[in-house]
């Protein structure tokens, strides 16, 4: 494109330096942070660089800089503090499932990063402007070519992490609130305790589908999307499941809560975020709480072209009875449902005897035990358990009669549902 009469002017009609104060006092409050910035990248490193707007990646720059950051990755240098009167390190906790630790780390607000592998900079800054603060992120690089490198890297690194971590989006009434929980308690897959059958065809899906990242999908002109959906009586597993299958795949796993603040907006942020972590499994739970008026967006979404490729949906309920019949009598939304029963008086004994309740009772107790437990869930039984091991410590001995006596009255209470199913836990949808 021709500029001007052809001669060569300067890239921009206003520069900071010949700014007055008083005809500009907000972009001059601004203006003044990033001239520092740039200056200080000159001194340290010679490159003048470029500034980039960050409005459509939901901060994740910032998030692939704490993390390597906190893991200590020497594709990351500290430049430079911006404010002296600010705060330069953060106090905060290190809370996993055997201790709680108080822990001092850097602080990426008022604080200026750069990667010398890709030539791109970042900081974070409060700016006061008018008497109230600002909070901005600045993204610099040398070039275009160093920014696409940079933000190739960004997507390889949250791959990277993202398998040691679950993302979960809650709804509420201020938008998605999006926090990234470590997962400490690994659950591998011998852990979970289901039929054997209805188990391996499970996994067999799943891993399936993340072989060779979609390529039997690709090659065979399959659409690289799948659902499950889980559903049965709370306490049955489900949640056990879903865990394990997020500490076994190499995949990024997302956790999203469906509430009653599910709306339009919410929907399409949690798939336009997931997108960008494909392939990756979206765990829905409690798909049947989705508030009525926004089903149709949600439905839409996942008979969408391409708004579900890569992505591994499941969906989990306690209330299969409630599922809006659009979301499973067409094909792909859910592609398979599996019921998870209560155990069987098999699965109650190998789940008792991994805990190890044998060391509580005798032998015979604990057949008289599986015995007397045949409308337990996994949930119940493991109250049992602890009952019994509670007792065992406290009082040196375990009344077994009394403590089932108790828990099965308090069972006849909860039951409340009515949609026991005697048909095979496979459902297949039309």
């Amino acid at each position: 494109m021709k500029k001007g009469n052809g001669m060569n002017p300067t890239p921009f009609i206003f520069t900071f330096n010949n700014l007055d104060v008083k005809e500009v006092p907000n972009y001059y409050e601004y203006g003044f942070v990033i001239e520092g910035i740039k200056t200080k990248l000159v001194e340290e490193l010679g490159i003048d660089f470029t500034l980039y707007a960050d409005d459509e990646t939901s901060d994740e720059l910032f998030e692939v800089l704490e993390e390597d950051i906190k893991d200590e990755k020497r594709e990351v240098t500290f430049i430079s503090h911006l404010f002296d009167g600010l705060e330069t390190s953060t106090i905060s906790s290190n809370h996993t499932d055997k201790k709680l630790e108080l822990i001092v780390k850097p602080r990426i607000l008022n604080s200026l990063y750069y990667y010398s592998t890709y030539k791109v900079a970042l900081a974070k800054v409060t700016i006061f402007q008018n008497e109230y603060q600002n909070e901005y992120s600045f993204v610099l690089a040398e070039s275009n070519e160093s920014m696409v490198t940079f933000l190739q890297y960004v997507l390889q690194r949250k791959r990277e992490y993202h398998k040691n971590y679950v993302t979960v989006f809650t709804d509420t009434d201020d938008g998605i609130e999006r926090t990234t929980e470590k997962i400490t308690t690994l659950v591998s897959r011998e852990d979970v305790i289901l039929e054997e059958g209805l188990k391996k065809e499970i996994y067999r899906s799943i891993d399936q589908f993340f072989k060779d990242d979609g390529h039997f999908f690709t090659t065979n002109h399959i659409p690289y999307k799948r659902g499950i959906l889980l559903y049965g009586k709370p306490g049955n597993g489900k949640t056990t499941l879903v865990k394990s299958i997020a500490t076994s795949i190499e995949a990024p796993v997302v956790y999203w809560q469906i509430t009653e603040h599910t709306s339009s907006y919410t929907i399409r942020e949690v798939f336009s975020s997931i997108a960008k972590m494909t392939p990756m499994t979206l765990v829905v739970e409690d798909i049947d709480s989705m508030p009525k008026e926004v089903r149709s967006v949600f439905l839409n979404i996942l008979d969408g072209s391409t708004s579900k490729e890569g992505i591994f949906i499941i969906g989990t309920t306690n209330y299969p009875e409630k599922i809006d019949p659009a979301l499973i009598n067409r094909s792909g939304r859910f592609d398979r449902a599996y019921e998870l029963k209560l155990p069987t008086l098999e699965m109650r004994k190998s789940y008792l005897l991994r805990k190890k309740v044998n060391q509580f009772i005798t032998d015979e107790e604990v057949e008289r035990l599986v015995a007397n437990t045949e409308s337990f869930s996994f949930a119940q039984i493991n109250e049992l358990y602890t009952s019994i091991a509670l007792q065992c410590h406290y009082e040196g001995k375990v009344d077994l009669d009394a403590i089932c006596k108790d828990l099965q009255k308090d069972n006849k209470k909860s039951k409340t549902s009515k949609w026991d199913s005697e048909q095979d836990s496979k459902v297949g949808f039309f």
